[in-house]
């Protein structure tokens, strides 16, 4: 499974999801979603601006942890 590790970047950068959402031009709701692992796919221009936001990578965020 893809797990999202979007809080812990955040966390890094001392960026609430509020500020990230203005930043990204996505509505709270879905990074929410994003954030709490509901999400079944992500945009690669979501992506690509959460990098750009984030000043991160896309493996910083998404991360594949096997199914036990």
């Amino acid at each position: 499974m893809i797990v999202v590790n979007l809080d812990v970047m955040m966390a890094k950068r001392k960026m609430t999801l509020s500020q990230l959402s203005e930043k990204v031009d996505i509505t709270l709701a879905n990074l929410s979603i994003l954030k709490n692992n509901k999400a079944k796919a992500v945009r690669f221009s979501t992506l690509e601006a959460i990098c750009a936001a984030l000043d991160c990578q896309p493996g910083d965020i998404l991360e594949y942890v096997p199914d036990e």
